[in-house]
């Protein structure tokens, strides 16, 4: 087993927003542990938690052989749903959280397109979109939530109630495609470790998607977002301006 006692930081969001890469990333560092498989859904899975939570499932997942600094794991919806976070707080309050934002649109349109391509998303773009506008606040399948995953503010206000805004680094993805090596130095300094020279993007998690966005869809979709960007930008100090254009 493992020797930790407690999983020091989450990477938990956004989908769609860089969380394989991340995983990758950190998975270089030697005084970083990660669990053997991405994604591990211990937090959001209720089967965990329908009476005391049994944590030797979590350090279960990590190699026998390791002998690192911290430890942590990487599942993107965690803080798409509240109870997650609360979990989180619950089992560390001293907890290190990472949240990656991405341009709404582009990521209700990245969703749509992993969803098509595994045979999981029936309908076209601006179909499902209309679909989850329709449905919105009833109980639907897990996957889907094109529009509510990409209104940010409700989730990072939820985590801010539950954790210090110091123990909380937000990153916008486009910052991360465009520099990935000051973002991961960013990471690490947050989590602190030392940083890692020489990173290589591999782009693993590209996915072979079937096309790109319209003109059309995305100015269909982007006054959904409007408002809800403008409260995350006041909260959180941003300029996205990029998100809007």
């Amino acid at each position: 087993m493992l020797k930790l006692q407690k999983l020091s930081f989450v990477v938990g969001g956004v989908q769609k927003a860089g969380t394989t890469a991340f995983h990758y990333f950190l998975s270089k560092h030697p005084h970083i542990a990660l669990p053997r498989d991405q994604a591990l859904h211990f937090f959001d899975k209720e089967e965990h938690f329908a009476g005391a939570p049994d944590y030797e499932i979590l350090r279960g997942n990590f190699h026998r052989s390791w002998r690192t600094k911290i430890a942590g794991e990487v599942t993107a919806d965690y803080f798409y749903y509240p109870r997650a976070v609360e979990r989180i707080a619950s089992y560390n309050q001293a907890m290190k959280l990472i949240m990656s934002l991405r341009n709404p649109t582009d990521r209700a349109f990245s969703h749509w397109n992993m969803r098509r391509a595994k045979g999981r998303e029936p309908l076209d773009f601006l179909d499902a979109i209309q679909r989850d506008r329709e449905m919105r606040g009833q109980p639907g399948p897990r996957g889907n939530a094109h529009i509510d995953r990409g209104l940010y503010f409700a989730q990072l206000e939820n985590v801010f109630e539950h954790f210090p805004r110091s123990q909380v680094l937000v990153i916008k993805y486009e910052d991360f495609r465009t520099d990935h090596s000051r973002t991961m130095d960013a990471v690490f300094d947050f989590l602190g470790v030392k940083r890692l020279p020489d990173l290589r993007n591999t782009e693993r998690n590209a996915g072979p998607y079937s096309r790109r966005i319209t003109a059309e869809e995305r100015a269909s979709v982007s006054p959904i977002f409007s408002d809800d960007i403008a409260k995350v930008e006041a909260l959180l100090g941003w300029d996205c301006s990029n998100w809007r254009s």
